[in-house]
């Protein structure tokens, strides 16, 4: 008598670390993997990222049956999986930046925005580690899901979920198994510009056997009571963040003003552009992506000797030298070149790169602006629930287990509704 298939989740990387995680959920013989992200850690300071440098350093996970075998040498073991698929969150790096290391067989879904913005971000080959045997520059092939309908591998279906983070398209995913229902939020939030959408899919997870939960909100145990905390420090909600940005503007109506935000927060863009009393000017690189990934045109201008951009309209450049001289007209993304801003001038920080203390390049870049005297505005709003919401977020699901990932501290996560789950790395779990 052979014994029944059960429900199994793997968890390969992403537990104690903000971002990077890697999941496994099989039943028989078909299996999903979910995300595809690195973990990111410049201090270490690697001579490269090569597959196994990335392994080596557990920045990646070591997933079996999921990687291009050019990159591992080791073949799939189809006998075992009959079925396999991958899905991907969202656009951030540390969810998305290792999946052209997916074999080429294995279909890969994410939500339809990511999908499409996916390979305007890696034009140039600096967003995702490249796939064996190609450029740097290619994409693998990303199938755009169609929101809440179902996709079949196997014995396993997965539903993707519109959600809400700081990154543009982010969703969640409810997979379902003949014994069991599992959700995983990915990075996620209720004071973004779409709760209506994140309340729908934790409905539609209520009562679920697992929930996979980022926890983000509660790695910093030693700030929760510290009102200028680094991850949930200024405005509340994003509507508060553009409203700010207008603010500033109208209190400064004779100072230059330049500003920066994500590459990947396409909409919190958009809506500054949309409310700014001042002209809004991109750089180049950033229209262009808007313009092949939305179809959306935007003033734009170039830094001297930049190579043009055959899709922009000649129309909405403005000239370098024109933004230079300006202190009333125009609110300007600001790259680089900080040495040519005029002194005594305003710069909002919108969690931009460099994104923080952690990251090598952010203290000199602060010098530069002090250098010109140039008032450094952050003006941040984070893409993760924080600790009530994450509380919240558990109350709406009410799961028989709890798992928390993506994050320093999953201990603090709790579940008043049933069991808590604290996995460690490579162990699998039988629900």
């Amino acid at each position: 008598m052979t014994s029944k298939a059960k429900t199994t989740i793997t968890f390969y990387n992403g537990l104690t670390t903000i971002g990077g995680p890697m999941i496994e959920v099989a039943y028989n013989k078909s299996h999903v993997l979910f995300d595809l992200g690195e973990v990111y850690r410049p201090e270490l300071d690697l001579p490269d990222e090569k597959y196994q440098t990335l392994i080596a350093n557990q920045l990646i996970g070591d997933v079996p049956n999921f990687y291009d075998p050019e990159l591992t040498g080791r073949p799939i073991d189809h006998q075992c999986w009959e079925h396999a698929a991958a899905y991907m969150s969202h656009l951030h790096l540390d969810h998305s930046k290792a999946m052209n290391f997916l074999a080429p067989e294995i279909p890969l879904y994410a939500g339809s925005l990511t999908a499409k913005m996916m390979p305007a971000l890696n034009e140039h080959g600096n967003f995702l580690l490249p796939a064996a045997g190609h450029e740097a520059s290619y994409v693998r092939p990303i199938i755009a899901a169609e929101y809440r309908k179902p996709i079949q591998v196997g014995d396993i279906t997965l539903e993707v979920w519109p959600s809400d983070h700081d990154a543009y398209g982010a969703t969640g995913l409810i997979i379902t198994t003949p014994d069991k229902r599992i959700a995983y939020t990915g990075d996620i939030r209720l004071h973004g510009y779409h709760p209506d959408w994140v309340h729908e899919f934790l409905a539609a997870a209520k009562n679920c056997d697992a929930l996979i939960i980022e926890g983000t909100g509660v790695s910093w145990p030693e700030e929760k009571h510290d009102q200028s905390s680094e991850e949930f420090t200024g405005p509340k909600n994003e509507n508060e963040l553009t409203a700010q940005f207008v603010e500033l503007q109208k209190d400064n109506p004779e100072r230059q003003i330049t500003f920066n935000t994500y590459p990947t927060n396409v909409e919190r863009l958009l809506r500054i552009i949309a409310d700014s009393p001042r002209r809004v000017v991109l750089h180049a690189q950033r229209a262009h992506l808007l313009k092949e990934s939305l179809g959306k045109d935007f003033d734009y201008y170039y830094l001297p000797g930049e190579e043009k951009f055959a899709d922009l309209q000649p129309e909405l450049a403005v000239s370098y030298q024109e933004l230079l001289n300006d202190d009333h007209a125009y609110l300007w993304q600001a790259v680089g070149n900080y040495t040519d801003l005029q002194e005594g001038g305003l710069y909002i920080h919108s969690n931009a790169e460099p994104l923080g203390d952690f990251d090598p390049a952010y203290q000199p870049f602060l010098q530069a602006l002090s250098d010109k005297k140039i008032e450094f505005k952050g003006l941040r709003c984070s893409g993760h629930a924080d600790e009530k919401e994450l509380k919240e977020i558990i109350k709406e699901v009410q799961p028989a287990n709890l798992i928390p990932v993506h994050t320093l501290h999953p201990e603090l996560e709790e579940n008043p509704f049933g069991e808590r789950i604290l996995p460690k790395r490579n162990q699998t779990i039988t629900l």
